[in-house]
């Protein structure tokens, strides 16, 4: 092991000499510019290395859900933005609630025919909790992306199917534990996707709620 490789074990970049900092990155840039995640830090959206929309998910959940065949699959999401049209792609239909009413003025305006989205005023374990519920629908997936998520996902497992999915972002946070351990106690089970996210470079994590014969076949 030389010097170079012995540093990027031991996490001591800062050690490195300017030579054997140029090394590293020079093996890392290919990485970042294949993934996106250079443009994406550059032009703070969540973007491919095509420049495409995907989700502000871990790149560990992403490459997962890449893995599944979802396209008749019907999704909810608590939250909208680039996650929308990268489901568009890969579901059947996509319906969302926002509560910020600009932001689904400009989604509606250019979200393909797939996709539906509503503004819901924000309140806590109110009608934005019960969004997905209010549709008289049932969902293969269900994004907790958005605000009180914990009681999103509370109020949503009415209109989960059968073989339905909850996917929680950023399901590291302390605060969003309470929901976690409501679903596990229900039976959920629970698969964490760690690792660094589009635009950002400190550790997220991304996690899959499922139970037996789930629509990702997990």
């Amino acid at each position: 092991m030389d010097e170079t490789e012995r540093s990027e074990k031991d996490g001591s970049f800062e050690k490195l000499s300017p030579e054997q900092k140029e090394k590293v990155l020079a093996k890392l840039v290919p990485y970042i510019e294949r993934t996106g995640w250079l443009t994406s830090a550059l032009t703070k959206r969540p973007v491919d290395g095509r420049g495409q929309p995907i989700p502000w998910y871990t790149y560990s959940a992403i490459h997962f859900l890449l893995t599944r065949d979802t396209r008749d699959c019907a999704v909810f999401e608590f939250g909208c933005g680039h996650s929308t049209f990268w489901w568009s792609r890969r579901a059947a239909s996509v319906e969302f609630c926002e509560h910020n009413p600009k932001w689904v003025g400009v989604m509606n305006e250019s979200t393909p025919a797939n996709v539906s989205g509503r503004y819901i005023e924000l309140d806590t374990d109110g009608t934005y909790a019960r969004a997905a519920q209010s549709t008289g629908k049932k969902f293969d997936i269900i994004v907790i992306d958005g605000r009180d998520r914990v009681n999103c996902a509370k109020r949503s497992l009415d209109a989960l199917t059968g073989r339905g999915v909850f996917i929680w972002d950023n399901a590291n946070r302390e605060r969003y534990q309470e929901g976690m351990v409501f679903l596990r106690q229900l039976g959920f089970k629970q698969i964490d996707f760690k690792g660094h996210c589009p635009i950002n470079s400190a550790e997220g994590q991304t996690s899959i709620f499922y139970r037996t014969r789930n629509c990702l076949d997990i």
